[in-house]
């Protein structure tokens, strides 16, 4: 076992961030009251909530009535897809989804009651856009299309598909789970009706996360309560961690150029090319997604000959926390979807990210770690030679 640990599975689950850390504790000890009720300390963590709405909703470029907090990027997926199925009988009984999408988003068209077509994508995973127009003369719903994806970083053509939406009269549901907190995110600029987040990606704290909507949009809850989030999420509101998304959201400054979360898209980055680069030169090692217009912290590659949960277990026992598989399979043994919708290679499989905690000379380290662990299963095959 290596001595000193590095986590690179922060596109699953980032560390949280001490903004965070500091807000979860503070509103957790000094704000016990529910923000519905009308006593002091109702009123209280009524003005709390309603601040961080504020805080989240220009993060996200809307009006702060069009916010609604839910408990991750799941229940905001969910609330998205099967709450516009349930609102819009009028519309047709089709939604249409890029089929690298989030098993979550997948699995929730999969559920609204509607038909689901999965839209095709080219080699680096962007969605193809002739095939989503002609799929859009047939009538929709909703399509759905991720800012970037969650198993290699691919940012999509999000501006592009928001047109063809708008001239099909289609609404357009974006899972910004993995770049909210990190690049900009702005409802009018990607043109979208529906943009679900999550806090746990960008280490705003797990339980966490939104729906940010446009005038366009109309959906119903998916659980029926009172009248907290205006109706359209039951629940007493987690009011520790919605500070503490709204604090580190405050902290990180996505949408400024010169702000902290700039600086390390920047940093992380160069992290990235760099692995892509040394992980490129080694024999029968496919990286995955485009060199440019990817996410900055993301970086997936395939080895022939080699199983990716075991090459993840080698990597583990080596010190080096990586994910691999499918985000909705990881441990069915089944091939990743995103991948096998790429025409990509699925053999050995791992996708490594990073987080402000993970230093230069990890590119390095986990390089060298990559090319002995892929090696030693080779060898132990008795292939790849």
């Amino acid at each position: 076992m290596a001595t000193q640990r590095v986590y690179l599975d922060h596109a699953s689950a980032a560390p949280a961030h001490p903004a965070a850390l500091a807000a979860l504790a503070q509103v957790a000890r000094s704000l016990p009251g529910d923000p519905s009720r009308r006593h002091a300390e109702g009123r209280a963590a009524r003005d709390l909530l309603e601040s961080a709405r504020a805080a989240t909703a220009a993060a996200l470029g809307v009006a702060a009535e069009r916010v609604a907090f839910t408990s991750g990027g799941t229940e905001a997926v969910h609330l998205a897809v099967r709450g516009v199925a349930t609102a819009n009988r009028a519309r047709p009984r089709r939604i249409l989804s890029a089929a690298v999408e989030h098993s979550a988003v997948l699995a929730a068209a999969d559920a609204s009651g509607c038909a689901h077509t999965r839209v095709p994508v080219d080699r680096d995973g962007r969605v193809d856009l002739d095939a989503l127009a002609a799929a859009l003369r047939d009538g929709a719903a909703l399509v759905n299309l991720q800012h970037a994806n969650h198993e290699t970083g691919t940012l999509q053509p999000v501006a592009e598909a928001a047109a063809l939406c708008r001239d099909a009269d289609a609404l357009l549901h974006v899972d910004a789970c993995q770049t909210f907190g990190r690049l900009p995110v702005d409802v009018v600029t990607l043109g979208a009706d529906l943009v679900s987040v999550s806090a746990a990606k960008f280490g705003g704290g797990r339980g966490t996360g939104a729906l940010a909507w446009s005038p366009r949009a109309r959906f119903r809850p998916l659980l029926s309560g009172d009248e907290r989030e205006g109706r359209r999420r039951a629940g007493l509101e987690h009011l520790p961690g919605i500070a503490a998304m709204a604090e580190t959201l405050l902290h990180l400054r996505p949408g400024d150029p010169q702000g902290p979360a700039a600086a390390e898209v920047a940093r992380c980055d160069r992290l990235r090319r760099r692995l892509r680069a040394r992980l490129g030169d080694l024999d029968d090692v496919a990286v995955h997604g485009p060199p440019n217009d990817a996410l900055p912290h993301i970086v997936a590659a395939s080895a022939l000959y080699v199983d990716g949960e075991t090459l993840a277990a080698e990597l583990d026992r080596a010190g080096f926390a990586v994910h691999s598989g499918s985000s909705c399979a990881s441990t069915s043994g089944r091939p990743s979807h995103v991948l096998v919708a790429m025409g990509a290679l699925t053999h050995g499989h791992v996708r490594v990210s990073f987080g402000p905690d993970v230093a230069g000379d990890v590119v390095e380290r986990f390089a060298e770690a990559f090319a002995t662990a892929v090696g030693a299963l080779r060898a132990r095959l008795g292939a790849g030679r």
